[in-house]
């Protein structure tokens, strides 16, 4: 695995440094909740996006650090926020605490990271799933190579699908979720040249990210194209698509964690994003005084930062109707091997 193990030293003085300080409640409309806890050892902070909910891709955050929590015998806290206001107050809130460090999870954070890092040089922070350049030193970064596992979903598709139509839906059409459409459509294109990519479908709205009702609505109209394996890429609002597949009797591929189970017999598989797996190594990485520049910044199938259900563990009894095919499964693992090995080369659309 990627991530360090048990450092004496640096939980000795983060120790020293953090004190016995707690937060007990998150102002702005923001909810605090404590994690691990041990006030004697050092804290470490971690504020989302959005609120959890069925959010999977916030819940592993929470999994990961309080999983460094507990491995650096100190405490941990985490912050949910709605929206901007709540972002910033929970942010200022944290560095009011000094903990050791603040994980932040979301492209929504990207611009008052980098100032408040500036502000405040002497507290470490880790920006996830997205970067800003020129960062200050203490700000650290990972973002994910998501057009990897979107690839090997794309790659099943190709080879599935009865009607050489594939696509994508989409929360927002914003750069970092083009990673998805394009890995995707690379993937098929690479398993089948008969297939015809239909241009992604974005659900967009006040809520894109969790709005169900708006997410079935356009899966519907995008099954009017004649789409007969469609890449769902809508967090939580995707539990929208996964109706509409069941409905519509499309084939959908789920996000961030495994959804085959939210239309059983529609689900092909899913990309597993480890946030928890970026969280521990990363913070384990400051904690051992890795400066931002050394750190691991990328995290893809190699570093298993990325992988999905099918090639999880549990795959078995993950109910992705991929599983009922050996053959594409034992194509995809392979394909996957070669990524890793470097003989693949999968293409980052914003490179």
């Amino acid at each position: 695995m990627f991530f360090t193990k048990s450092r004496t030293r640096a939980a000795l003085v983060a120790g020293a440094a953090a004190g016995a300080l707690l937060l007990t409640s998150c102002s702005g409309g923001g909810a605090g909740d404590e994690g691990a806890s041990n006030a004697a050892g050092p804290q470490f902070i971690y504020i989302t996006s959005d609120p959890i909910g069925q959010n999977e891709f916030l819940k592993s955050g929470k999994i990961g650090i309080d999983s460094v929590a507990e491995q650096f015998e100190g405490t941990s806290k985490t912050y949910e926020s709605k929206d901007d206001a709540t972002r910033r107050t929970n942010l200022e809130s944290a560095i009011s605490q000094a903990p050791e460090v603040i994980v932040m999870l979301g492209f929504q954070f990207a611009d008052m990271a980098n100032e408040l890092a500036e502000a405040n040089p002497q507290q470490k922070f880790l920006l996830i799933d997205t970067e800003v350049e020129g960062a200050p030193e203490n700000l650290y970064q990972a973002t994910f190579r998501e057009q990897e596992p979107s690839y090997l979903l794309g790659y099943e598709a190709g080879l599935l699908t009865e009607a050489n139509k594939v696509g994508s839906i989409i929360s927002l059409d914003i750069p970092l979720l083009s990673k998805y459409t394009a890995g995707f459509a690379e993937g098929a294109k690479a398993s089948n040249d008969k297939v015809e990519v239909i241009a992604p479908q974005v659900i967009g709205g006040e809520n894109a990210f969790a709005d169900t009702a708006r997410a079935k609505e356009q899966a519907i109209a995008y099954s009017g194209t004649g789409v007969d394996e469609v890449f769902a890429v809508g967090a939580a609002a995707n539990g929208g698509i996964m109706e509409a597949a069941a409905e519509k009797g499309f084939s959908a591929y789920g996000v961030d964690t495994n959804q085959c189970g939210m239309a059983p017999g529609f689900v092909v598989d899913g990309s597993i994003k480890s946030v928890n797996r970026v969280v521990e190594t990363v913070v384990g990485e400051i904690m051992d005084g890795v400066t931002s520049k050394d750190a691991t910044t990328s995290f893809g199938l190699k570093e298993e930062g990325m992988t999905i259900v099918s090639l999880d563990e549990g795959a078995a009894d993950s109910q992705c109707t991929v599983m009922d095919s050996p053959d594409v499964v034992e194509k995809v693992t392979q394909m996957r091997d070669d990524i890793v090995a470097g003989k693949v080369a999968v293409t980052d659309p914003l490179a």
